[in-house]
């Protein structure tokens, strides 16, 4: 599963939310498809969506199933959701919510870690990775990535001198 987006307000009185999304598209979702929503860390339930309509590329208003009022909705506010990788592939080829569980080699370094996540900062991308028990964010941007092999789930990167030692150097 990948992490697509955020449950982020209520709308209306019938329990529809606003998830937001970085799928880029709104095609994607559809009536009946499934959304799982991280109720509590590693832990995902599945919701269907009853409706659904794009307010743009980057958010649309839901309605799950067995969620039919308002106080219903509001406990799912600030929830992760994610969905299978195959609904959304063809629609975020290039995004970097795809490389989660991809593994990391430097140039240099070789073999460094698996990225755990992604997250968005403004414009650029960071990977999670867990070296040595510290937490570990590098930058997904054009200076640094050198290839993406969706085959073989691995990143090789170019990393700036010194970077991961900043980390792992304590």
């Amino acid at each position: 599963m990948i992490r697509i987006g955020k449950i982020v307000a209520t709308n209306g009185l019938q329990g529809a939310l606003v998830m937001t999304h970085v799928a880029g598209n709104s095609k994607w979702l559809k009536k009946d498809d499934p959304l799982f929503l991280e109720m509590n860390k590693d832990s995902y339930i599945p919701f269907f969506v009853t409706a659904c309509k794009p307010n743009n590329n980057e958010e649309y208003v839901v309605q799950l199933d067995e969620v039919n009022v308002v106080e219903e909705a509001r406990k799912l506010i600030s929830k992760h959701v994610y969905v299978q990788e195959d609904a959304v592939a063809q629609y975020i080829e290039d995004s970097p919510l795809l490389w989660i569980g991809f593994k990391i080699a430097d140039k240099e370094k070789g073999e460094i870690g698996v990225v755990d996540d992604v997250v968005q900062t403004g414009a650029q991308w960071l990977a999670v990775l867990h070296i040595n028990g510290n937490e570990v964010l590098l930058p997904l941007v054009k200076q640094t990535i050198v290839q993406v092999n969706l085959k073989t789930k691995k990143i090789h990167m170019n990393l700036p001198e010194g970077l991961i030692e900043i980390y792992t150097d304590k």
